[in-house]
C-alpha cells in the first residue's frame, strides 16, 4: 500500500488511477493525446462514512468508476483522485 498523509472526510474515497493504455490490442501504439483517461482504480484511503451510511469500499479494493467522476489531484508527483462512494460503479 501506498504511504499517503491524505484523510478523506466523511463518505470520500482517496483513488490512484490505473495506468492508460498504451497499446491495443493488436499492438498498435496510442499517442498521449489519443488515450482515454482509466475508469479503473486502487483505494488508497477512505474517510469515515455518514453516521447513517457506512462505506462499503475499503483500501486496497480496486474499484471502477465514471469517466468524468472525482477531483484531480498531485500529491508529491502522484496523481490521485478524491471522490464521493456514490461515484464508485463497481467493486473488482
Amino acid at each position: 500500500m501506498s504511504n499517503v498523509n491524505i484523510r478523506p472526510l466523511a463518505d470520500r474515497v482517496l483513488v490512484e488511477p490505473a495506468a492508460a493504455e498504451t497499446k491495443t490490442a493488436s499492438g498498435i501504439i496510442i499517442p498521449d493525446t489519443a488515450q482515454e483517461k482509466p475508469q479503473q482504480g486502487k483505494v488508497i484511503a477512505v474517510g469515515n462514512g455518514k453516521p447513517d451510511e457506512p462505506l462499503t469500499v475499503k483500501v486496497g479494493d480496486t474499484i471502477l468508476y465514471g469517466k468524468y467522476s472525482g477531483t484531480e489531484l498531485n500529491f508529491e508527483g502522484k496523481d490521485y483522485l478524491i471522490m464521493r462512494e456514490s461515484d464508485i460503479y463497481a467493486i473488482i
